[in-house]
């Protein structure tokens, strides 16, 4: 008899071993606080007997000494059962084919459990978030987007993450600070649920669109403008871009003969903003200036600041051979002193570029005539000019009657 009764107990306790051991194994999936919690879920009584039957009624006290609140469906066809502890702390039974899988305590701050990509998130409030996907597993620290267009971080710190939230200027706030288990963070109407490998899952309450979070790709920074190589454009036409001293702008540099230079400060799409050229060879406002816009090898200036700030100097690009005569410099003009010409042609030039006519024949002996202070050349001709050797005769004759008489 007593052999009997001992093997009957026996078989008892094989039974509910093999029972209750994947009611455990399930329910670490939704235990809030690891082992600890899936171990409590597994003393609990299993839905299905007469005592957690008789505890679905609202209002009505169940074996935890709670407050049944109500019973909801998750996506994956499992039970959560809200029981009402207290003010700021609420449980959720986790049910399964009508045995408890695992247990959430909310006692202050919310929390999450995670069965397989099926979330449910129980509020210290005893409100619940739950979804099924919007899961991005083993996230890298870097910037992500909800499908609301919330951004938020991910950062790596010493070996745990942190989820933050993406400030204009400085380090966001902290939303989710990770001490090895699972934690929730709210961000607006967005939910979000942040796995002990940085993995993470985001709901956004209202939303008809749902997605997991996806990472922000930021663009590649444009590269920085260069000096461009020199391009002809025509016979004596040569053009070249260099950088601006404005970031991401740039300045084309035209040299041509017969126009002469031109400067255009281009936006970073190309479009100009400004011209100087010949006639406009100076834009303050914008820091630049041309020297030598008159001549062939002219100079572009430029300087972010006014004042006494230094400018910048470029060469614009030399023209083509062939082109370098400057056809602003205007030609010396030719030397106002004349060589007397070979023979005797009656004619002096003095030093002060006057002319004289010196007459020929026997009153050239003694002749001293000069031009007036005019500088117009006495010219002697036709009868003029016999009336000028008689004057000049006398002029000798007289002359020598004084030498005479002196």
């Amino acid at each position: 008899m007593r052999t009997a009764l001992r093997t009957a107990i026996a078989t008892a306790l094989v039974a509910g071993v093999a029972i209750t051991t994947p009611a455990l194994a399930a329910g670490a999936a939704f235990a809030a606080d690891g082992p600890v919690a899936a171990a409590t879920a597994q003393a609990k009584p299993t839905a299905g007997t007469d005592a957690a039957d008789s505890a679905d009624a609202k209002g009505k006290s169940t074996q935890e000494d709670g407050v049944f609140v109500r019973n909801q469906i998750l996506p994956n066809g499992a039970t959560a059962r809200i029981v009402k502890l207290g003010d700021t702390h609420y449980r959720a039974e986790i049910l399964k084919q009508g045995q408890r899988v695992g247990t959430l305590e909310a006692d202050g701050h919310p929390v999450a459990g995670n069965d397989d990509g099926t979330f449910l998130v129980l509020f210290e409030t005893g409100l619940t978030s739950t979804w099924q996907g919007n899961y991005l597993p083993g996230a890298r620290p870097g910037v992500y987007e909800l499908v609301d267009g919330t951004r938020v971080e991910l950062t790596l710190k010493y070996g745990g993450y942190d989820l933050r939230t993406v400030e204009k200027s400085g380090e966001g706030r902290v939303l989710v600070h990770l001490n090895g288990t699972r934690q929730v963070g709210v961000l607006g109407k967005a939910v979000l649920v942040v796995e002990p490998d940085g993995g993470f899952a985001a709901y956004v309450n209202g939303s008809m669109q749902q997605a997991a979070p996806k990472p922000v790709v930021e663009p590649a920074p444009a590269p920085k403008p260069t000096t461009g190589p020199v391009v002809t454009l025509g016979e004596c036409t040569v053009q070249q871009v260099i950088p601006s001293v404005f970031a991401q702008l740039t300045v084309t540099l035209t040299n041509d003969l017969k126009k002469g230079p031109k400067a255009v400060l281009n936006d970073e799409a190309g479009k100009p903003i400004v011209v100087l050229d010949r006639d406009h060879a100076a834009d303050l406002g914008q820091g630049l200036t041309i020297k030598g816009a008159n001549t062939t090898t002219p100079k572009l200036g430029q300087r972010t600041q006014g004042g006494d700030t230094p400018y910048a100097w470029t060469a614009f690009p030399k023209l083509p051979k062939g082109c370098e005569k400057d056809t602003a410099t205007p030609t010396p003009a030719p030397s106002t002193t004349t060589p007397a010409p070979a023979g005797n042609t009656g004619t002096t030039t003095n030093n002060n570029g006057q002319t004289s006519v010196i007459p020929k024949g026997g009153v050239a002996a003694g002749a001293e005539l000069s031009a007036e202070g005019d500088s117009t050349a006495l010219i002697a001709a036709g009868a003029g000019a016999a009336s000028l050797a008689a004057a000049g005769l006398g002029f000798v004759v007289l002359r020598r009657r004084s030498g005479a008489r002196g």
